[in-house]
């Protein structure tokens, strides 16, 4: 197993922890659609995705492929080491 740097990590364990809030908020959504402050909450945790997902994929490479995220130049999608692969 490839040992990567320590942020690496951080930003996986931030990724993931905004990806769990993110699906319990969509299922509470889907039976609260009325719920302001839970509509506000969810927005926040995608915004805060999108920046963590950018800091992640600037530093290591793209975390998902079909047009989700951009490719430097030239092709770098094997580049990195799949997230499983760490």
């Amino acid at each position: 197993m490839k040992q990567m740097p320590a942020e690496y990590y951080q930003l996986m364990e931030q990724l993931q922890a905004v990806d769990f809030v993110l699906v319990e908020l969509t299922l509470y959504l889907d039976t609260h659609d009325d719920d302001l402050e839970a509509v506000k909450q969810f927005n926040h945790y995608v915004k805060e995705r999108k920046r963590i997902k950018k800091a992640f994929e600037s530093q290591y490479g793209p975390l998902q492929q079909f047009g989700n995220s951009y490719s430097d130049f030239p092709w770098n999608w094997n580049d990195s080491p799949w997230p499983w692969q760490v």
